[in-house]
């Protein structure tokens, strides 16, 4: 199966379980449940989900025993956008090619849509019904992983650095801490509850944080580059708007062919990381060529 198949089959079922999980837009409050679902279903491409329910499979586990976990990071994810996107922040007005969350439905009902969404998750992942099989021990790990990646110490954190970064010039540790937290933890954590929840022993576990790390890495590199040379009808965002604002970015501390040497480096190292996991692994390899191939 070449990754496009793969990433138009996963998504099928991660929209498919979305679509179960989240309230309908006829239970009350309307609003709120309009706008989450608006962002959620905006079109984006599931990575996160996705990497989970790869990393699950390349230790022996299926995607359907992570659904509940990818839908969740996904929530995760789509909060986060949400809350970035808002005036007191990015002040973006598109998003995947559509106005973003507030200015559809406000920013009140915006900042109330990624509270919710945050919350849904969390109560997926909690649910008795989640994870049948899995140990409680393994459950536990995965919210642990989940709630820190989001939290100060990881995403959360990375935005506030982030945003005080804007126009500052910054050293490499700085960028690095940055991008290893705003982007990079929920990336790396959603390799390790696919691995967690699909039976990963020790050594894989290793293993597939090492890929998670360079990975998540990998993907904000591109980002950063795709801002510079990206196509915004295609990337479905608005493109020059990390210069415009003096943000933080790898292609302005290094350069634009360093920051792309970079992440071929971060490729290279997550796809080592993979060997000794052989052919089950393929997907995740095949992903971290794609994070990185898009923006060369």
């Amino acid at each position: 199966m070449d990754i496009k198949n793969y990433f138009v089959q996963r998504l099928e079922l991660v929209d498919n379980a979305l679509n179960e999980y989240l309230p309908t837009t006829n239970s009350l409050p309307e609003s709120l449940h309009k706008s989450m679902r608006y962002s959620v279903f905006a079109g984006g491409k599931r990575i996160r989900p996705i990497l989970m329910m790869a990393a699950c499979e390349a230790v022996g586990g299926s995607s359907e025993q992570v659904l509940p976990a990818a839908c969740a990071i996904e929530m995760i994810h789509t909060y986060s956008l949400i809350h970035d996107d808002l005036p007191a922040m990015d002040d973006d007005d598109f998003r995947r090619g559509r106005p973003t969350n507030h200015k559809v439905y406000g920013d009140a009902t915006a900042i109330l849509a990624g509270d919710a969404l945050l919350t849904e998750a969390f109560i997926l992942l909690a649910s008795p019904e989640s994870f049948p099989g899995c140990s409680s021990e393994r459950v536990r790990q995965v919210l642990y992983l989940l709630a820190r990646a989001a939290g100060s110490q990881g995403m959360v954190g990375g935005q506030v650095v982030d945003m005080e970064s804007e126009g500052q010039k910054i050293d490499f540790p700085t960028l690095q801490f940055i991008h290893a937290r705003k982007t990079g933890a929920l990336l790396l954590a959603a390799v390790q509850c696919g691995g967690l929840l699909g039976g990963a022993d020790e050594g894989s576990y290793r293993l597939l944080t090492r890929y998670g790390e360079a990975a998540g890495l990998a993907f904000q590199v591109a980002d950063d580059i795709l801002d510079i040379v990206g196509d915004q009808q295609e990337l479905g965002k608005d493109v020059g708007s990390d210069q415009a604002r003096g943000k933080a970015t790898y292609p302005a501390l290094l350069g634009l062919e360093e920051a792309r040497q970079k992440a071929f480096e971060l490729r290279d190292l997550a796809l080592e990381a993979l060997q000794p996991l052989g052919p089950a692994a393929k997907p995740l390899a095949d992903i971290a060529r794609y994070i990185v191939d898009r923006s060369s």
